[in-house]
């Protein structure tokens, strides 16, 4: 009985990887993380406006068509680069692969920005929140911005 299980958890595990994979390439656990985030931090928001019972369904639908918006900006940051790779490289001969970078800084930007707004949603909640996580986040939002305006 146990083998089976076990069997039927692995194939279902599996193909939830395939698919995943096939979607969202090699790294999409990084999606996967991306929305759990999006999902926690609309649950610490809610927490917080219950807590403080500034609740409000009009917030809430503004927050989750926001979050929506950050999904289309994700995808198309990784959309256009993908759109003029092909591009360079069937029509000029040239390797542009460096321009999907632009869909990665995208989304680990605003991965940093769930985060932060977790742990503020935490804070504001009343959770004692360690210093060095928000400190450190802050941190690695500048650096990240430094490091496009060196590129410009």
């Amino acid at each position: 009985m146990k083998v089976k299980f076990i069997d039927k958890y692995n194939a279902l595990v599996g193909a939830a990887v395939t698919v995943l994979t096939a979607l969202f390439g090699t790294y999409w656990y990084l999606f996967a993380g991306y929305l759990f985030c999006n999902i926690v931090d609309y649950a610490t928001g809610y927490a917080k406006a219950r807590k403080n019972h500034t609740e409000s369904s009009s917030i809430g639908i503004i927050g989750i068509v926001k979050k929506i918006g950050y999904w289309l900006i994700v995808s198309v940051s990784f959309l256009i680069p993908n759109m003029f790779i092909n591009l360079g490289k069937d029509m000029f001969g040239i390797n542009l692969s460096f321009l999907e970078l632009l869909g990665w800084f995208t989304l680990t930007t605003l991965l940093i920005n769930e985060i932060r707004s977790i742990l503020e949603n935490l804070v504001e909640y009343g959770c004692d929140v360690p210093d060095f996580l928000i400190k450190g986040l802050a941190v690695t939002e500048k650096l990240i911005s430094a490091g496009a305006d060196k590129t410009e």
